[in-house]
C-alpha cells in the first residue's frame, strides 16, 4: 500500500478541475507543486473534503452529514476507514512542524510515512520511500522554495516530486479537513495509553463543522472543541475484553482535569503553550469500542453541547 501515490489519486481532481474546487495551483521553479485551498483561493466545502482525504492518504472517506439538533443546527464531518491506522497515523496525524525563516506550519499526510522522523513511526510501521510525496500544510503562507526543498531532502525525494497543499485553519477547507481528525485523535490516546493499534480494524467519526473564525487562533479553538465536546468515534477492535473496559473512560476527553471549557479559554489559561495543556484532553467526547472478537461493545464519554454553543457563538 503506497499512502502517497493513494493520496496523490485524490489530488488529480484538484490539478484537472481547479476552478470547479476554487483552488488555485502553482508551480515553484525548481518544480515542486502547490495547491492552495484557502490562502488566496476561496476554497470551499469539497475542497476541504478532498484535503481530508488527502491528508488521510486517500484510505478514507469524508462526507458532510446532519448533527443532533441538541448539539448543533448545522451539519458535521463524518470520517470511514477500513485503514485507521495507516490512513489517520503515518498520514493524518499533524506530527511535523515545518519551519523556515519567517514560516511555520503544521505539516501532515503522507509525506509524513516517507520522512519517518517521528519516533510514532518505530511503533506503527507504514514507512516508505516513494517516487512522489504529498503532504498537507496548515498554515497561512504559502512556502517558498527553501521549505519546500527542505522537506523534499527529508522525504527523500526531488523537488520535482513534492505536491503540498496548503490552506489556513480559519478558512472553510482548512476548517474541513482539522475537524476531520475525530477517528485520529481517538487512536492517538490509545496509543498514549499503551494501546496496540494493530488491533484496531475500522473506524467511524463525526464531529460538527464550526462557523469561520474570523482568524486561526479562534479556528483553533473551534475546531478543537467541534471534537473535544462534540465529536463521536466508534472504533472496530479486537482484544480482551477487561482490558477494553480498562482503558475505555481513560480515551474520551472527560477524562482529563482540563475538560469542561472551551478550547480558547483553556489555550488563554495555560498562556498559550500546547505543551501545557493536559495531553488527556486531545480526545474525542465519545468513543465507542465494538470487540469483533466477543462482540460486546461500550460506549465512553459524553457530548457537552453548552460549550459547543459558546464556543461556535450559538445565536
Amino acid at each position: 500500500m503506497d499512502l502517497n501515490l493513494s493520496s496523490l489519486d485524490v489530488c488529480d481532481e484538484l490539478f484537472e478541475s481547479p476552478e470547479i474546487y476554487r483552488v488555485v495551483v502553482h508551480e515553484l521553479p525548481q518544480g515542486t507543486r502547490l495547491i492552495d485551498c484557502g490562502i488566496d483561493a476561496a476554497g470551499g466545502l469539497e475542497a476541504g473534503r478532498l484535503l481530508a482525504e488527502i491528508c488521510l492518504a486517500g484510505l478514507a472517506e469524508v462526507s458532510f452529514v446532519p448533527m443532533p439538533a441538541e448539539l448543533w443546527s448545522g451539519s458535521g464531518v463524518m470520517v470511514t476507514t477500513d485503514h485507521p491506522v495507516a490512513a489517520c497515523m503515518a498520514s493524518q496525524y499533524a506530527g511535523w512542524e515545518v519551519a523556515g525563516e519567517g514560516f511555520f506550519a503544521m505539516g501532515s499526510g503522507p509525506m509524513r510515512a516517507a520522512a519517518a522522523q517521528e519516533e510514532l513511526f518505530t511503533r506503527i510501521g507504514h514507512t516508505e520511500r516513494p517516487d512522489v510525496a504529498v503532504g498537507v500544510l496548515e498554515t497561512g503562507t504559502l512556502p517558498d522554495e527553501a521549505v519546500c526543498n527542505q522537506l523534499a531532502e527529508k522525504c527523500q525525494v526531488e523537488p520535482a516530486a513534492l505536491v503540498l497543499l496548503v490552506a489556513p485553519t480559519r478558512s472553510l477547507a482548512g476548517t474541513v479537513q482539522v475537524v476531520a481528525r475525530s477517528i485520529e485523535t481517538s487512536l492517538h490516546k490509545l496509543d498514549e495509553l499503551g494501546f496496540d493499534l494493530a488491533c484496531v480494524s475500522s473506524g467511524i467519526g463525526t464531529a460538527p463543522l464550526p462557523p469561520m473564525a474570523a482568524d486561526d487562533l479562534a479556528g483553533i479553538g473551534r475546531t478543537n472543541d467541534a471534537i473535544l465536546y462534540g465529536g463521536e468515534v466508534t472504533l472496530f477492535v479486537r482484544g480482551d475484553d477487561d482490558r477494553l473496559t480498562e482503558l475505555g473512560p481513560k480515551i474520551p476527553s472527560c477524562a482529563s482535569s482540563d475538560h469542561g471549557l472551551p478550547f480558547a479559554t483553556i489555550f488563554d489559561k495555560y498562556d498559550r503553550d500546547f505543551y501545557k495543556i493536559d495531553g488527556g484532553l486531545f480526545s474525542p467526547a465519545v468513543v465507542t469500542l465494538m470487540n469483533l472478537d466477543t462482540g460486546n461493545s461500550w460506549r465512553f464519554g459524553h457530548t457537552l453541547p453548552r460549550v459547543i454553543h459558546e464556543s461556535f457563538g450559538t445565536k
